[in-house]
């Protein structure tokens, strides 16, 4: 059925329904209602697609992450949520992380054509090469890199590590370790995804110097991704000490379920030999034996900041490019402290 179908039947313009189908406000409620009873009657639905011609826009949204990771599975669904409450529908690009996969979908003007704005969470690209791509469609980026000129959505990671050491340094232990200190590149310029591990260690040490505490070299383990495997592995070489950690923090929950595993088949206990603390709140965790004490990014608030953020982008707003900042929140559970509870 077209607007002039239904035109016909009410007796009306096709402007006079386009109007209506648009939600303009000058049109008498008399002739909405008998415009209304047409398209329901003849079960009209709008060409989304050429509504988008018309404005020059797509109504489509890219997305792209490494979703070998299940935090960023989780915050992909809200960001679906909330593009899709605003009409429009996200398409996913995995990157794993690979930088060559990430420069390949970015490097594309025929990719960057299709989509209206893009949200994208970089792990591999230099902040030169986003510098020079993100001028090209409207853009925002995840974690914490931040780009001058590009809008930004993250957390504090710097204070979130600091208090998920703290946390560990309240319960006695003093002997803590870090796992997810990235393999340094050996070219000069460092790509994002050592960004984020770089705030995280900061805050590692800035709690354990606030207390008093020497920071050992020996007790930073290197990965080269944030597996469970590589958390396994890395607790391994930890245990292997001959002064092994009381407690850990790990900079993504996968790398402390490895390390969970790694204490638990050397016979010793978690957390009464080994304290646990992961980062990331997935879901997993509070399924895990014992369950984890995390950081938990709001995922739901960077999802509705990122995609408002980007929307405004699309509108036309030239406005200068804005640092956004989501909560988080320490959830303490029974692999620090043996008993399950949870703090803000």
């Amino acid at each position: 059925m077209t607007q002039r179908d239904v035109a016909r039947l009410a007796g009306v313009s096709v402007r006079t329904v386009s109007n209506v189908v648009n939600n303009f406000a000058y049109v008498s409620e008399e002739t909405r209602a008998q415009v209304q009873r047409a398209l329901d009657e003849l079960d009209y639905r709008p060409n989304l697609a050429a509504r988008s011609l018309n404005r020059g826009r797509s109504n489509l949204l890219a997305l792209v992450l490494p979703l070998d990771v299940p935090y960023f599975t989780e915050l992909a669904a809200h960001v679906v949520d909330r593009a899709e409450e605003r009409g429009y529908t996200v398409l996913i690009d995995r990157t794993e992380g690979v930088a060559e996969r990430e420069r390949q979908i970015v490097m594309r003007r025929d990719r960057s054509a299709l989509f209206d704005g893009f949200i994208f969470s970089p792990l591999g690209l230099t902040e030169d090469e986003l510098r020079s791509w993100a001028g090209d469609c409207p853009t925002v980026l995840l974690g914490e890199v931040q780009v001058e000129g590009v809008d930004h959505v993250a957390i504090d990671d710097t204070a979130a590590a600091k208090a998920a050491t703290e946390h560990l340094i309240s319960l006695g232990r003093t002997r803590i370790a870090a796992i997810g200190v990235p393999h340094m590149p050996k070219r000069p310029s460092n790509p994002p995804a050592r960004e984020t591990a770089a705030h995280r260690s900061a805050g590692y040490e800035q709690a354990l110097t606030g207390a008093g505490l020497p920071i050992r070299p020996e007790l930073a383990v290197r990965v080269r991704r944030y597996q469970r495997q590589d958390g396994r592995q890395a607790m391994e070489h930890l245990l292997d000490l001959p002064e092994p950690p009381d407690a850990v923090f790990c900079y993504n929950d996968l790398l402390a379920l490895g390390a969970m595993r790694a204490v638990l088949a050397r016979g010793l206990r978690v957390p009464q030999d080994v304290a646990v603390v992961g980062f990331d709140g997935i879901e997993e965790g509070r399924f895990a034996t014992p369950p984890l004490t995390t950081i938990a990014p709001d995922k739901e608030r960077i999802a509705e900041l990122a995609v408002a953020r980007l929307l405004e982008r699309v509108e036309g707003d030239k406005s200068p490019a804005v640092q956004l900042e989501a909560p988080w929140r320490l959830m303490i559970d029974q692999s620090t402290t043996g008993v399950a509870r949870a703090s803000g």
